[in-house]
């Protein structure tokens, strides 16, 4: 048979020593805090902030008075989705980011003032981007806001900035926060008027297209009437340079002919069919004396 064992039966010495080691242990185990990487500690004393924040690594607290909270105060990141409208009366929905980190210089403050990121983020970082981005989308046309995204993400980065630093300057936690970067992730229009940007870029593209057929053809009619006027001009020099050889030949061979009146009727003779010319008058004189002519080839 087990035996039960009896509390009346434990000296009272022991169980008095025994709480005495938990409390110590107890005692211990809260006198001191690890502060994670990448954090900072903000120490409430009896629910009071303290001023002076905690780095990370290891520190020593009051046991049960001291409460750390450990902020982190690496870089994160915040998306919204905003709905509004464009200038020419389109609803847009806009997806935005923004990268933001804390001071951890402040971080007490900003704990007191503000609360844990979560607050910070819900009621300081995601109305900020709200309210941005309805007074800059109203500035532009739906066309606009695609076209000249980058400026509208410039405008809208511009926008929560200041809204943060004047709420923040509001709260004399002007330096509680930076803004690392602003993204437009996303622009969503009506059905609507993607459709009618489908038809506009379609239509766009045919008339594109038809221009540059046009200008294919036009470029094929210049080839061809430039083809043939290089090929007219080029018979035009073949006839001229031609033209101008048989003038040449001929004006060499009448200054060779006026000088020699012998090679005249040998030039004649050789045309001669044998026949003396006919004359219709005895006062006629014939061209050239084909007998002189006849003797001389004759003595040859």
């Amino acid at each position: 048979m087990s035996q039960q064992i009896n509390i009346q039966q434990i000296p009272i010495k022991s169980l008095i020593t025994v709480g005495i080691l938990a409390l110590i242990f107890m005692i211990a185990q809260s006198a001191f805090v690890i502060v994670d990487a990448g954090h900072v500690g903000v120490v409430k004393r009896l629910g009071a902030v303290q001023q002076r924040h905690l780095n990370e690594g290891f520190h020593l607290k009051l046991p049960v008075i001291d409460e750390v909270i450990q902020l982190d105060i690496r870089l994160r990141k915040v998306s919204n989705d905003s709905i509004s409208a464009s200038k020419d009366l389109q609803t847009v929905r806009t997806e935005v980011s923004v990268q933001y980190s804390l001071n951890g210089d402040i971080a007490p403050v900003s704990f007191q003032k503000i609360g844990i990121r979560q607050v910070i983020e819900s009621t300081l970082i995601e109305p900020a981007i709200q309210e941005s981005v309805k007074s800059v989308t109203a500035l532009y046309t739906a066309e606009e806001l695609i076209t000249q995204r980058e400026q509208v993400k410039l405008k809208i980065q511009e926008e929560v900035e200041q809204f943060i630093e004047i709420t923040l300057e509001r709260k004399q936690v002007s330096a509680a926060l930076s803004i690392a970067n602003v993204a437009i992730t996303d622009f969503a229009f009506s059905k609507e008027f993607n459709r009618a940007i489908e038809l506009k870029v379609k239509a766009e593209q045919e008339a594109l297209q038809a221009k540059n057929e046009k200008t294919r053809r036009v470029t094929q009619a210049e080839a061809g009437a430039a083809e043939k006027k290089l090929a007219a001009e080029a018979e035009a020099y073949q006839i001229s340079i031609e033209s101008k050889a048989r003038a040449d030949a001929i004006k060499r061979e009448a200054s060779a002919l006026k000088g020699n009146p012998a090679l005249i009727q040998l030039r004649m003779a050789e045309k001669w069919n044998g026949e003396l010319p006919k004359f219709t008058s005895s006062n006629s004189i014939p061209m050239f004396d084909a007998s002189a002519m006849m003797s001389k080839s004759t003595s040859k």
